[in-house]
């Protein structure tokens, strides 16, 4: 079903909600953070292992916690208060990045370890996803609910366009720890 926009709504209209706009500019960050450090897992895993399990074993890290959490981590966004909930896990997924990211640097980062820090972002990421979905008809009115759902796929596609570039130019300058670190600012 096409989206039908009065004369009044654009695709952009729900920006002009200030808590949608500014959760929307810092989901985009975020995301676009979130696809840099994907690059920069593949890649240091990559150079840590030449085993292709190893090596398809970051993306099941990754997802794993999705399919373990997906409906109590959106039982939990229906019964605790979601703003809270989202700063929890924006932090937990600042933490987790952010140490990531120095354990890269300090060279100390194993096949076991990157697997291991990837299953617990995926946690967290499992946690947000739920959140932020359910928070958006908290923070637009009924009418522009579905512009407002609309610019959320439009923040995911642009990240994944833009993040995986940045992700893989800036590993190929300054190595994957300064992937990780961004990533963690990005939360």
């Amino acid at each position: 079903m096409p989206i039908e926009l009065s004369e009044h709504h654009s695709l952009l209209t729900p920006l002009k909600q200030p808590f949608f706009r500014t959760l929307w500019i810092a989901n985009v960050a975020s995301l676009i953070g979130s696809w840099m450090h994907d690059v920069g897992t593949a890649w240091l895993m990559t150079s840590l292992t030449l085993s292709p399990l190893l090596v398809a074993l970051v993306q099941t890290a990754f997802a794993l916690p999705f399919f373990i959490l997906a409906l109590p981590a959106g039982a939990l966004a229906d019964t605790v208060d979601r703003r809270k909930l989202l700063i929890v896990s924006q932090t937990w997924m600042l933490v987790t990045a952010g140490i990531l990211g120095v354990l890269t640097y300090a060279r100390v980062v194993t096949p076991i370890v990157l697997l291991f820090f990837t299953f617990v972002l995926g946690f967290g990421v499992a946690i947000n996803a739920p959140a932020w979905q359910s928070i958006i008809p908290e923070l637009v009115p009924k009418d522009q609910l579905t512009l407002a759902i609309t610019l959320g796929s439009v923040s995911f596609n642009i990240a994944r366009a833009i993040g995986p570039a940045f992700g893989g130019v800036i590993v190929s300058l300054v190595g994957p720890g300064a992937v990780f670190l961004l990533n963690s600012a990005s939360y």
